[in-house]
């Protein structure tokens, strides 16, 4: 199979969807990889080391989409990609497909074989191409919260930790799963108040095993939410419905409760964000202030240590892209339960029930029945 990856050209993206080390397994596996030159540098990946490890540079990233079988990205493809799209190419990439209907149509009406990262999930729940992002996200939200929560930047001027005599700051963190939990043992580690919410009590369990009594648990629920959000400095938004779009548990109507000067993390902004005043931003315009919260809901916050996610993500979709290039997507769907779930469009049908759930016009169809 022919195998691609071109440069991201999201704002701010310097992730890579193909290392070096990545290219030398799919060659050794008897691929052929077209990488677009330039496109590891922002991950400190050179073009000398793809050809070393067996890749076809090109300079034109129109001709690497004309020319492969399966293109391998980080993120979602932009408007300016889309004329490049033809019928038949796998992408496998994020795609957040319920938070950006203009690409799900595009993908749609190119009849291209889209497999998203966000919702490939094994027999026991887990999401294991999204895991390494929400584990980073989940950290990076703590660090870029306190960073906001300085008064330059509008903050309230608080220290996370404190200093002997003075209190520790208050996180709140709305979602218990990966990002969450993530964000828990930093808040931890850097001497916060941490309160976790909720809806599995189960999982809340889990976290009170792990933490113990660095933490509060709570039942995610109105009025605890609405609680939890006013005696907050910063609130962390980490809710998730794998494919779909996310709840908009942070109400606006929180907003004039919350200390001024409080900050607002949605993490969850890929997905339509958690937050009902919530927008998503970049890395070069990453906060804006709402009723005296301070916003962050930068849709590619991994992006911001791309090295290191870069390694992260690739560890994990290396395997499940061997498998598709080595069967053929429709074998490996066959074979591979967590491949099909991976599938949200194929040949003009939505194959993702939690996406087609979040549009009223659009019906699910079982990938089963198409491959």
């Amino acid at each position: 199979m022919k195998i691609g990856c071109v440069k991201e050209i999201k704002n701010n993206e310097f992730r890579v969807g193909l290392t070096p080390d990545n290219v030398k397994s799919y060659v050794a596996a008897g691929h052929h990889v077209y990488i677009e030159m330039g496109a590891g540098e922002g991950s400190g990946f050179t073009d000398e080391e793809y050809v070393a490890a067996g890749a076809s540079l090109l300079e034109d990233p129109a001709e690497i989409w004309q020319l492969v079988d399966m293109m391998v990205k980080v993120k979602e493809p932009l408007p300016e990609e889309y004329p490049l799209f033809r019928e038949g190419l796998i992408l496998y990439t994020y795609l957040h497909l319920a938070a950006d209907k203009e690409q799900m149509d595009a993908l749609l009406d190119g009849k291209i074989k889209a497999i998203a990262y966000e919702t490939l999930q094994e027999s026991d729940g887990s999401l294991p191409l999204l895991a390494p992002m929400s584990q980073i996200a989940g950290r990076l939200a703590v660090q870029e919260g306190a960073k906001y929560l300085e008064k330059t930047y509008g903050g309230r001027g608080v220290l996370l930790a404190g200093v002997p005599g003075t209190p520790k700051a208050n996180v709140t963190i709305l979602g218990g799963g990966t990002v969450g939990a993530n964000a828990a043992k930093i808040a931890v580690g850097m001497g916060a108040n941490v309160t976790v919410l909720d809806i599995n009590l189960r999982r809340l369990e889990q976290l009170d095993d792990m933490f113990g009594a660095r933490i509060q648990t709570l039942a995610s629920n109105d009025a605890n939410v609405e609680r939890a959000v006013k005696d907050a400095d910063l609130v962390i938004g980490a809710v998730l419905i794998p494919g779909g779009s996310t709840p908009k548990l942070f109400k606006r109507a929180y907003l004039p409760e919350m200390k001024p000067g409080a900050v607002f993390v949605d993490v969850a902004i890929d997905q339509g964000g958690c937050g009902e005043s919530s927008h998503v931003t970049n890395h070069d315009d990453p906060v804006y202030i709402e009723e005296g919260v301070v916003h962050y809901a930068v849709g590619n916050m991994p992006g911001a240590v791309a090295r290191t996610s870069t390694i992260a993500l690739t560890n994990a979709t290396l395997r499940y892209g061997l498998e598709i290039a080595n069967k053929g997507l429709e074998q490996a769907v066959a074979d591979n339960a967590a491949i099909a779930l991976g599938v949200n469009c194929y040949d003009g049908k939505i194959c993702c029930k939690n996406l087609a759930d979040s549009y009223a016009d659009y019906d699910y169809v079982d990938i089963h029945t198409l491959v």
